[in-house]
C-alpha cells in the first residue's frame, strides 16, 4: 500500500508480531527501533539509527549509538515518543512495523488513532501487521495500483469519524460514489479487488483502511 509521492520514509520498530514486508525506510530514511523492538532488529539483522523506549520490556538499557531513555511513567507509549521524535526531525512519511496483532490488543488500537494523529497533523503512515496493512485518510486520497494488490483477499474502508462525507471508492467490486460513511455501521467492510486499479478518497471526514493479505 503506498500512501506517499515522495519523500524520506522514517521506519518505527516495535516488539510486536511481524508480517513478511520487507523493511527499509530508502534513501535518507531513518529506522528508530523501539524497548522490545530492539531484539526484534537484532533478529532480523536490523541496524536502528535510534534507540528509545523506558526499556522495560528489553530488560537493560543498551549502550552504543544514539540512546533515548523515557520515564516509564508517562503519557505516550514508546512507540508514540519515536514517531515524536521522527517528526522533530522533519520526517512526514512513518512505515510502522511490530505494533500490531499480538497479546495487547490496546497497543493495536492505540497505533491506529497514532495513524489518524499522522493524517490529522500533515503526515502519512503504514501500519504493517501480520496479514495486513492498515493506514488512515482524513480529507485525502489513496491510490493503490493492481500489482499491489496481489495476494490481497479483502480491503475495508471504514469511517473513523462520527461521519465520513464525499466517500468515494473506485476499482473494487463495490464501489461508491459521493457517499456517507458513519462509525456505527460498517458498510465498508471485506471490499474486494478485481483485477484494477483502486482509488479511494474522502471529502470530508476521516477513514481507515485495511487491507488483509490471503
Amino acid at each position: 500500500m503506498r500512501t506517499e509521492d515522495a519523500g524520506k520514509v522514517c521506519c518505527l520498530i516495535g516488539a510486536g508480531l511481524f508480517g513478511e514486508e520487507f523493511i527499509s525506510p530508502g534513501k535518507g530514511g531513518l529506522i528508530i527501533a523501539c524497548d522490545g523492538g530492539i531484539r526484534s532488529c537484532k533478529e532480523k539483522g536490523i541496524r536502528p539509527d535510534i534507540l528509545i523506549g523506558d526499556f522495560d520490556s528489553l530488560g537493560y538499557v543498551p549502550d552504543g549509538g544514539e540512546v533515548i531513555t523515557l520515564p516509564v511513567r508517562k503519557d505516550v507509549t514508546d512507540l508514540w515518543a519515536a514517531y515524536e521524535e521522527g517528526k522533530r526531525r522533519g520526517y512526514r512519511i512513518f512505515r510502522i512495523f511490530g505494533a500490531a496483532g499480538g497479546a495487547r490488543p490496546s497497543h493495536t488500537i492505540a497505533n491506529i488513532q497514532m495513524l489518524s494523529h499522522m493524517a490529522v497533523n500533515g503526515c502519512r503512515g503504514v501500519l504493517y501487521g501480520p496479514g495486513a496493512e492498515y493506514c488512515v485518510l482524513r480529507n485525502d486520497q489513496l491510490k493503490i495500483e493492481r500489482s499491489e494488490m496481489e495476494g490481497t483477499k479483502h480491503i475495508s474502508v471504514l469511517s473513523l469519524s462520527d461521519r465520513a462525507e464525499g466517500v468515494t471508492i473506485k476499482g473494487l467490486s463495490y464501489e461508491l460514489d459521493d457517499a456517507v460513511l458513519t462509525n456505527e455501521f460498517p458498510l465498508g467492510v471485506g471490499n474486494l479487488p478485481d483485477g484494477r486499479d483502486a482509488e479511494i478518497s474522502v471529502r470530508n471526514g476521516t477513514l481507515l483502511v485495511i487491507t488483509e493479505r490471503a
